[in-house]
């Protein structure tokens, strides 16, 4: 996923069983014929989260790939899946909402499958360990610093939420507290007894939602430890993270798609190569080192601001960011006559739309690699693209999200000619 992603929702959970519903994702068969795993994630029933809980990993891997070569049939070859060596503990973002029940229980995890009811999570398997911790000794910590959960009804409470990122490179960790307000009492000294316990802490923000929303993070960010941001390394470049930057959250499985990305785009150093969806410019860093000029371009302010940062951080001089609609932008380049030589595309999970792929047949660049997070969209723009001149031979699926239904893909198009 990329783009502007910068915040997200309180229940993912819920948002994505509609999804996964409403555009068939890979379902595995009956449960008598699934091959079962020892690793049995005890909330499994309650939390909802992962589709695939106690599904042998091979198995997992054996359904997504008849999946997607069912799937793509009608446009190309499908090669073998890249799974994991190790698919446990793999997500370096987490997020737990925080709430209280009626006995005065403080809570902390993953909402209830379609709820806002909070399942208490102690550790979860496929988040980074570290990170369960640290979430883990917070909630300990409230009761003597004073503390008040969020309540969603009433309005009343301060911290609703808790986010961690861990740098997998650099072992960077960024704690992040969302609070309904922009107080936060003792907050020297919870930040201290913090650090005391996880002495590896980088930064600690104070971020403020203040309204009732669904969304997770506020616009106002309050540094309280730190540089407010931390950093990691992804094929070969640094890139700086802060509270609402998208970073995928599989650094090890993101690594290799994007490798495969750059693989695919055939880039000799002469290439004008245009990064749509770029968000924080990660792609379009990368691919910078082996072509002539990239040219990002992003609807979200702040990704843009972020991807900036990130070039100058790695000395990248071959690149330009445009705060814009990608398709507006390619439109307005065919219009004067401008070429690109490869667009590399890395939309949503709802895929590109109509104007964006109209924009893309009008420019007419000679390869378009297309880097997917949504199976169906995918196909869905295959067909528009191969009815419009293009032509595609294979797609490789990567299983970044284990244990889940869902799965990202790389496949190049080349231009035959209208």
């Amino acid at each position: 996923m990329a783009g502007n992603q910068g915040n997200y929702r309180e229940n993912p959970t819920r948002n994505e069983k509609k999804y996964k519903k409403a555009n068939g994702q890979p379902r595995l068969k009956e449960k008598s014929s699934r091959a079962k795993s020892d690793n049995v994630c005890p909330y499994a029933k309650k939390c909802g989260g992962c589709d695939y809980q106690g599904v042998e990993y091979k198995e997992q891997l054996k359904t997504k790939q008849a999946y997607m070569k069912k799937l793509l049939k009608p446009f190309c070859f499908v090669e073998p899946i890249v799974g994991m060596k190790n698919p446990l503990y793999y997500r370096h973002k987490v997020h737990a909402a925080f709430d209280c029940t009626r006995r005065g229980q403080i809570v902390a995890g993953a909402y209830r499958k379609n709820t806002h009811d909070v399942v208490d999570i102690e550790s979860c398997m496929i988040e980074e360990q570290e990170s369960d911790e640290i979430i883990r000794d917070i909630k300990d910590m409230l009761r003597s610093f004073r503390i008040k959960t969020y309540d969603e009804d009433t309005g009343y409470g301060l911290l609703r939420h808790v986010l961690v990122r861990k740098g997998y490179a650099t072992g960077q960790i960024m704690v992040v507290l969302v609070l309904a307000s922009p107080i936060l009492p003792s907050k020297n000294n919870f930040v201290k007894a913090l650090r005391k316990k996880h002495p590896n802490i980088t930064t600690v923000v104070l971020n403020v939602n203040d309204k009732k929303t669904s969304m997770v993070l506020g616009d106002r960010n309050i540094t309280l430890y730190g540089k407010g941001f931390i950093e990691d390394k992804l094929c070969g470049c640094t890139f700086r993270i802060s509270p609402g930057s998208f970073y995928q959250v599989n650094p090890v499985q993101t690594e290799l798609l994007y490798e495969k990305a750059i693989h695919e785009a055939h880039l000799t150093g002469k290439e004008r190569v245009i990064d749509a969806y770029c968000g924080t410019g990660t792609i379009g860093i990368i691919a910078a080192k082996n072509a002539g000029e990239v040219i990002g371009v992003e609807l979200n302010r702040d990704a843009i601001r972020d991807a900036v940062i990130n070039a100058k951080r790695n000395d990248i001089r071959n690149i330009r960011f445009y705060n814009d609609d990608a398709g507006k932008f390619m439109v307005e380049m065919a219009q004067k006559g401008e070429k690109a030589d490869v667009v590399i595309m890395d939309p949503p999970r709802t895929g590109s739309d109509e104007a964006f792929l109209s924009s893309v047949v009008k420019l007419a660049p000679e390869r378009v690699v297309y880097v997917s997070c949504g199976p169906e969209t995918l196909a869905r723009d295959l067909k528009y693209l191969t009815k419009h001149g293009y032509t595609v031979k294979r797609a490789t699926p990567y299983d970044c999200f284990p244990f889940t239904s869902h799965i990202e893909t790389v496949c190049c198009l080349t231009f035959q000619g209208r």
